[in-house]
Parts: structure tokens; sequence; C-alpha cells
């Protein structure tokens, strides 16, 4: 007997898609369909079901881009289903191959209430589990036209502009008729019966069909699969699947019911949903993304017990708690039963390369406190798969917060070298680690398909002394999560020969297994977890990225001096306000919102939204601050407030003494174009180049011979694909050095100079302070380019063999070679404030305000030197999502602070970013509340106990990476000190803050409560 495996495959197929899958509903009549187009932004439901409707059948078009049209439909069940399910089947104008990237449903009652969601793989809705026959009902459908912007170029490719990303914007330019076209066409709204004896058929051959294709071409069992499936699809008629489908079942059975075994590697299936907080959609819509998942997510659990689903972002379900907060009910009643998982620990999935320190710290304590509040969960993972890298201050992190795994997936991503591991300890700069892993199965969006399990199983790099990891399945970004579908396959697939073993479980249930069968033998990873693509998330969108920074300095600030005015004034402090500022901005660090990777209204309402927050910070600030300075004097006695961790001026750290004497700005002795202050001397030629920095004391000139700094360079910048996220190396091939200038003048104090770049103007203003070591060099760009890259380089004359940037909570050190696939992978690279580079005995730095995309390279002279050269990247033009990023007028700032210490370029960089404040009032002084007598030891944040007691919390940490005893002074009576972790409760078994001294191990991170005596 001759026989055709390819055949066989090939006939299950087609049969199993085009008639078995159609044969699950059966005996259609037509539903009565009307619908309502809401004229504007989406309208709460109550409203929505008291409109005026009018009827349409399918084929009827509606949708123009981000609109929300209403559906009613209703019908009478025919009296020959009686006892039988009956479904109503709605196709909203689906795309099934993309789901939850374009339109989607929520069904409501007639209260109001939620049902569930219409998605593009799920578009059933339960109209009666055993029909009586003669029922009447009634359903409405919120429908939205979520525009397709991924695939919205012509034919559907990727990446080209689109305007759909701001439907204001495109409205302005006259573009209504094209926003006014409809973009689905209802295709069906019918009332079926549901055929469970189908359904079950379909599943069984869906996962039989999935071993068959992963199984090796010559292997016994798969062998087995085919002949059983042949039999099996003979007994199947065609003409008659339901009556037939028993005995195809039977055939079947023998085949499912063949055990894996112990041996098999186990899965731990994770039901998810991988929501975007923003990204190819406004914040609004993911209200609704969010309402819509959790309703199929309830729902599904009321017919499956064994269902597990995770939510893994705190707003979102703070989102539904405020707009469905019966659905909201419905998952805490599910969370209780121990089937809805809050998990992650965050408030958002953070991008984790440009959020501040603090800001970190802050997503854990609002994350974990709201399951804590609304769940009584104490989250024990971060759970964050799609991020941009990630920076490794987060262990120790992670740790504080009482987090003890650590999952993601993006690594997967890697273009150049492949992660050496999936189930490894992660140690961070200081050496804390966490048990921590990266799903072999490559997605977190599975469907548990035979494919995606036995990828999984292949991939997974520790196979043998480890044999378990997990999946996160389920369709994200409204896709309306796992399917009864994929529940079906997970129940055949718990163990069954020739597919790894199945098993639905909570993320904890994995992590502890796998840590009781690896932990003990398990890799370590040491470092940033550093993301091989993506890299020009760092700079895109500027605005974006200025809003960020400066609200997280603010909210330094405003902390810092409510802290104190409360504590020396009585003044009351702003607890509500500051805790709804900080869950702002930290929702706004989403991983597609502060990288710069949404569309145009994303940015735009961003922006909005952090000037508003600026300007309330600003008013806490200077509320404190007055109240702090006391009534001003006729004679014009000012304060100056210095909110930074390091003295300056005479000022102290965290206080305020009489503003001095102006000073008078840093002479040019030597000429219009030279800058010299007694400790250096800058020259700029003609061209407005630097081309000269020369340290007077080490009598050191900074710059190589013929080198020019504070070159502007501009490069192509056009991506292969994913346009806003990347930057691809070989924008480096090409390179315009920008030495033109338009105006090059003498200014008070410093040096103008004015450049045409192509469409833009470039207006920089270099100054050199009196007593500063430092060359500042402030920007103004009205940026008009299109896929291009702006960069500020800096050639020095050292050999510098690694660089060190600032990383949240310390900082990373990065070679300057390039020796390796993993070091030359990393040609872009994240730092904060400061980047320094030195060799033994003299250094530099370069400080910013705004500024994450750095680069180094280092190139061997004729005569034998050493250029180190540091590059800024400061602007791009990424065209999609947004083609208009970036365009418009920005100011940004930069310097380069010349022979500096590791120390220098730290304090520096706080210096840079948290300007003095000159405030006028007759006070004495403000004397700080903490104070710390080592240079290593940074102050990061004063501010009162979230729980209202009055205690003052102060966090603090080594920054040099060296070990460090300090004592933490307060400067008011104290009746006790704790060490605390990141939510402020009492560590357990922590030593005694005695007398304020604290010994701090390299880059520890130390919380103190301190309560207040009398």
């Amino acid at each position: 007997m001759h026989r055709d495996p390819a055949l066989i495959e090939r006939r299950l197929h087609r049969v199993l898609t085009q008639r078995i899958v159609p044969a699950v509903h059966a005996d259609a009549v037509a539903l009565d369909v009307a619908a309502w187009t809401v004229p504007g932004e989406p309208v709460p439901a109550a409203e929505a079901l008291a409109a005026s409707y009018e009827p349409v059948r399918p084929g009827h078009r509606w949708g123009p881009a981000w609109s929300t049209c209403w559906f009613r439909i209703s019908g009478t069940v025919p009296a020959a289903w009686a006892g039988r399910r009956v479904e109503a089947v709605l196709d909203l104008g689906f795309d099934a191959t993309k789901p939850g990237f374009a339109a989607e449903g929520l069904v409501h009652r007639a209260d109001g209430s939620v049902v569930k969601a219409l998605n593009p793989r799920n578009g059933w809705l339960t109209v009666a589990e055993s029909a009586e026959g003669g029922e009447e009902f009634t359903y409405w459908i919120e429908a939205a036209a979520n525009p397709l912007i991924l695939d919205d170029g012509p034919g559907g490719v990727p990446f080209l502009p689109t305007r759909r990303g701001d439907r204001a914007a495109w409205l302005e330019d006259g573009g209504a008729t094209a926003a006014d076209e409809p973009l689905y066409r209802l295709a069906r709204a019918e009332l079926t019966v549901f055929e469970p004896g189908v359904w079950e058929l379909a599943q069984d051959f869906d996962v039989l069909h999935g071993l068959i294709t992963e199984l090796p071409a010559d292997s016994t069992r798969r062998w087995q699969v085919l002949d059983g499936v042949e039999a099996a699809l003979d007994a199947v008629d065609l003409h008659d699947i339901a009556g037939t489908a028993a005995a195809a079942r039977a055939l079947l059975a023998p085949l499912l019911a063949e055990r894996a075994g112990d041996s098999a590697h186990r899965i731990s299936a994770v039901g998810h949903a991988h929501i975007d907080t923003a990204w190819l959609w406004p914040l609004r819509e993911t209200v609704r993304k969010v309402t819509r998942t959790v309703a199929n997510a309830v729902n599904l659990m009321d017919e499956h017990p064994e269902y597990r689903f995770v939510m893994s972002q705190a707003q979102q379900l703070a989102w539904l708690k405020e707009h469905r907060p019966e659905l909201f009910a419905r998952a805490a009643e599910k969370a209780a039963a121990g089937q809805f998982l809050p998990t992650g620990s965050l408030w958002v999935e953070p991008d984790t390369n440009i959020t501040g320190g603090e800001s970190l710290v802050r997503q854990f304590v609002h994350g974990k406190r709201f399951y804590l509040e609304e769940f009584g969960t104490e989250t024990e993972e971060m759970w964050l798969p799609d991020t941009f890298g990630y920076n490794a201050a987060l262990p120790q992190l992670m740790k504080l917060a009482g987090v003890r795994w650590f999952l993601t997936q993006k690594i997967s991503w890697n273009t150049t070298n492949s992660f050496p591991h999936h189930t490894f300890w992660w140690e961070g700069i200081d050496g804390t680690r966490i048990f921590s892993h990266f799903p072999p199965v490559d997605t977190y969006n599975a469907e548990l398909s035979g494919a995606e399990l036995a990828h999984a199983e292949r991939n997974f790099k520790e196979k043998g002394p480890a044999g378990r990891s997990l999946v996160p399945f389920g369709y994200g970004d409204g896709g309306g999560g796992p399917t009864r579908e994929m529940l079906g396959r997970a129940a055949r697939l718990a163990d069954l020969a020739g597919s790894p073993r199945v098993d639905i479980e909570k993320p904890a249930d994995f992590f502890e297994k796998a840590h009781a069968e690896y932990g003990a033998k398990a890799p370590v990873w040491s470092g940033e977890l550093y993301l091989e693509l993506h890299r020009g998330t760092l700079t895109s969108q500027l605005k974006t990225k200025q809003g960020n920074r400066r609200s997280e300095h603010l909210l330094r600030e405003a902390e810092l001096w409510c802290a104190t005015a409360t504590v020396r004034t009585g003044a009351a402090y702003p607890y509500a306000q500051l805790d709804r500022l900080w869950k702002t901005v930290l929702t706004h660090q989403f991983h597609d919102i502060l990288p710069g990777s949404s569309i145009a209204w994303v940015h735009r309402e961003a922006e909005e939204t952090y000037a508003r927050v600026t300007a309330e910070l600003t008013a806490l600030v200077d509320e404190a601050q007055r109240a702090l300075a006391g009534p001003a004097d006729a004679d014009g006695a000012a304060l100056v407030f210095n909110a930074a961790p390091y003295a300056r001026g005479g000022v102290p750290a965290l206080g305020a003494e009489p503003a001095p004497e102006p000073v008078p700005a840093a002479s040019a002795p030597g000429g219009p174009l030279v800058l010299d202050n007694g400790l250096l001397r800058v020259q700029v030629d003609e061209r407005g180049l630097v081309t000269s920095v020369f340290d007077l004391t080490e009598e050191r000139e900074a710059l190589p011979p013929g080198g020019s700094a504070n070159l502007l360079q501009l490069h192509q910048d056009f991506p292969n694909q994913w346009d806003a996220w990347d930057v691809d190396v070989f924008y480096r091939n090409t390179v315009t050095d920008l030495t033109e200038a338009d105006e090059v003048t003498a200014v008070d104090g410093g040096v103008r100079v004015v450049r045409t770049v192509g469409s833009s103007t470039v207006t920089q203003t270099l100054t050199l302070l009196p007593g500063a070591r430092r060359l500042d060099i402030d920007t103004e760009v009205d940026w008009r380019e299109r896929e291009r890259l702006l960069k500020a380089a800096f050639p020095l004359d050292l050999r510098a063999d690694h660089s060190r940037g600032e990383i949240q909570f310390g900082h990373t050190q990065r070679p300057t070679h390039s020796n390796t696939s993993w070091e030359a992978a990393k040609f872009e690279f994240c730092a904060h404030r400061w980047l320094h580079v030195a060799e033994p005995g003299w250094g530099m730095a370069v400080v910013n305000d705004s500024t994450y995309g750095h680069e180094i390279t280092r190139d061997v002279r004729e005569d034998g030197g050493t250029t180190t050269t540091v590059r800024l990247s400061l602007l791009r033009g990424a065209r999609f999502p947004d083609p208009e990023a970036d365009l418009g007028t920005h100011r940004l700032r930069y310097a380069l602070v010349v022979g500096a210490t590791l120390g220098d370029a730290i304090r520096e960089g706080y210096a840079f970013n948290l300007p003095e404040r000159r405030v006028p009032g007759s006070a004495a002084s403000v004397a700080p509340l903490v104070s710390v007598d080592h240079e290593a030891v940074v102050v990061e944040a004063v501010k009162l106990a979230d729980d209202g007691s009055g205690d003052v919390v102060v966090r603090l940490f080594e920054s040099l990476g060296g070990r460090a005893v300090t004592t933490l002074a307060a400067g008011f009576p104290l009746a006790g000190a704790v060490l605390t972790d990141l939510l402020e409760r009492p560590l357990p078994d922590a030593p005694a803050v005695d007398g304020g001294r604290l010994t701090l191990r390299p880059f520890q991170i130390v919380t103190v409560r301190l309560t207040p005596g009398a």
C-alpha cells in the first residue's frame, strides 16, 4: 500500500477549515439589525441605548476611522431549536489575520451591563444555553472603527506614513472626505444552533493536525496519527457532519488518549492578553480594549473553571474600576476564586531604559499597592514581556518591592546575538539576583498551536537539567485574549504523546516549580538585558521625553519642598494631588509612549498632559518655597533653594541660603571667540565649532589635534522597518558635518552660533560660567527634517577603555571597543543625565537635560594618540507611525565637563537638571530635612510617608560603585528610624539604624523611614 502523508495533511486542512469549522454553527437565520453612529467621541452605554437606530442589513458600511457605531441586534429563537445551545454569530468586518488591530465590538444587555466582546476570532454570542424556543432577545453592540495603522499603505504594506494616527489634525488639514470614508462592512449577523459535537471534533482534528506537522517525518507516532486521522476523515459525511461527528471522534479518541509520559517537556500555559496602554490607538481606546478583554475573560471563566487569566497593568484595572465598575466587580469575584490573576507588580508595563530610577520605584509602589488594596494580592512577579531593553538596576528594585520572579519575552527580537538562556538568574549592578524566565515559545500572544509548542521545546536552551517553560497565550491589544478553542487545545494537550504536556497554571506555580527543579543550577546573566533592536526609541519624540524628564525632577522638588514645609511650618502636605500626578506620569512611561513609538494622537495628548503636570507641580513647589522663605522684605532679600543632592554655591544640598550677590559673566580676554574663566579656555572658530578646550589647571588640551567639538552631524535615517523604533547601523555610512554657519557672534558671556540644516535652523549659545569647569551649550532647533538623525559629536584626546553612563540608581560600564558581536551590537545605548570617559588621572563628562541616545567610538591617530568620540543623538525625523514626529521648535541643553571625575559627572548631572530657584523672603535660611556625609551617597527622594502618618521617608543610594559608610542626619527631632521596602514597610531582619549610621554596598538602595519626635 502506497501512502502519501502530504495528501492526508492537505485533505485534513481543507475539510477542517472549509467544512467542519463552518458546521459548528448550523441552521442560521438572519438577525434584525439596526445601527446608530455616534457623532463624535464614544458615549456611555446609557446614552447609546436610548438613541434612535436605523435598520441595516449585512453589507452595511460603517465606521469612519476612530468613530463608534452601535448596532442593535434582535430576534426570536425558533421553536424547533428548543433544548439546543443557540448563539449569534457576528462579523463586523473583521480581518481574521489581525486580531486586536482593527474593528472590535462589545455586547451589552438592555440594562447597559456588559456580556462579552466580539473580535476577529471570537465572533460568537450565547443567546441561550438550552433554548426553550420562542424567546425574544435584544442586544446592543458598541463597535469601534479603529483603523489598521500598521498596514495602512496600499496593498497592506507596513510602515508607510499615514495621517490616520491623528484624526483631529487630519480633519483640520482638510482631509474630511477621506476621514469620513467607512472602513468596515457588516459581513454577518445570524442566529445559529451551536453544535457541541462538531466543535469538539474540530478541536480534535486541530490538535492532531498540529502534531502531524511537527512530528519527525519518519516517527512512528506521526504515522499512527496519520492513519487514525485518515480513518476519521473517511467517517465524516460532509453532508451530515453533525450526524457523523461522534463516529469520527471515536476513531480519534485512542490517538488523543496516548500519554506523553513524565519525560515530556512541561508547558505552563498562562492566559494573557498583552494590551499596550497606548500605541496605534489613543489612551481612551485602551480603556475600551481593556473592557472588552476582561469581559471575554470572565465570560469564559463561567464555563471553564480551570481557566486562569493574568492582568499585568494596575492602571488598566484602575480604568476598569472607574469606567465599568460592574465588570470590575465581576473580575474581583473571579480573583477571589483564583481564576482572575492580578500580576506584574507595576502600574503599567513601562519603558525601563528611559524611565528614571525613582519613577521605577513608584511603578512598583503604585502597582503593588493597587493589587493589595483592591484584591488583597501581594504580587511576587515582574511581568514585562514587551519593552525595549531592561536596565541593570531592576533586580535590586524588584527585590526591594518584594518581587521574586521576572518574566520577559522581547529579547527574542535580538537581531545579532541569540540570548543564551531561557531560565536563569539575572544579576543587577549591586549583585542582587532574581530568578528569571524568557519563554522559548518566542511570543506573548500564543495560540497553543502545535507549531508554537514544538518550537518552545526545540528552542528551550536549558533542556536536560530543566524541563519546563511558560507560554503566555491569548490574543492581545484588543484581540480578546484567550478563546474557547485555545482552552480546547490545552485540554487535549495536557498529556498527549508527541507534544509537550500543557497545564493551565498561575505564573507563580510555574516559577515555584522551575525554581525547585533548576534554581540551584541555573546560569547567571550579569548586567543589563540590552535589546539589539529598537535603539531609535532613545531619541524619537523629543517633547514626550522632555515632558517626562522634567516631570520627574519636578516631582522630586515638589515632594522635597512640600515635606520640608510640612515639618518646618505645619503646612498641609498634598498627598492626594501628588498621588494623582505620580500616576499620570507613570502612565505615560508606558513602553510605547515614552519611547516615542505611538501615533501622533498619543504624543499630542502626552505633551498637553505634561504641560498640565508641569503647571501643577510648579505651583506646589512655589507655594512650599514661599512658606519656607517667609514674607518678602522691602530690601528685596531672597533665598536660593537647592534641590540637588550636592551643595553648590554655598547652598547645602536639599536646603536654602540667602542669595549671594550676582557674579559677573566669564570674560573673553582673547577676543570675541574665546571664553576664559581662569579654569578653562575655550576657542570657537569662524565656523562656530569648538576648536580648543584647554584645562588651565592641568595644562592639558581636551580635544585631539585638528579636532572640533560640538560638531553637529546629520545622517540619513531610514531603517529597514519600525521607523520610530529603529536606528540601523548602516546610518553611519552617510554623514554630513555641519560646518557652515550663518552667524557666529560674541554675546554677553558666550558665543552665539546660527546654522541652517536643510530646511531647519539651529541656534546655539555656548557659555562658560565663572568658577565652572563646564562648557554649556544651549540649543534651539526649528526642526523640519524627515528621515534624518541629528547628532552632536565631541572628539576627546584621551584613551578610554570603557565609558560609564548613568542608569537608574547607578551607572553601567561599557567597553569603547567592539571586539565581539555583543559589543558591536550596542552601537547606540542609553545614558541618562551624564556619560563619563577617562584615562587614569583625568576624565571628561557630557551631561544633558533631555537626551538618552549615546554613542562612543575610538580611533588611534597617526601621532599615536587615541581619540575617543562621544556622540549624543539629538533629534530624528521618523515618519511612522507619526509622519510629523518631532516637527517643530525644540530647546535642549548639554554640556562638556572638563577634567571630570566620576563624582563630578554625577554632581553636574544633577545640577544641570535641578536648577537653583531664587525666592523672595526674609528667612535666614532653610535647613535641610536630612543630610549625609559621604560624597558617594546620593539622596534620591525626600517625602512624607504615603500612609499619612507624618513620617519622613528618605531614599538614598551608593553612586560610585564602591562601599560607603555614612551618617543620615535628620534636621528635626527624631523618635525612631527603620529601614523599609519600597512600599515603606519595615524590612524583616533589617539592621537597626543606630545613630543614623548606614553601611552601603556598591550601588545599594536604602529606604529609611524617620518618625519625628516631640
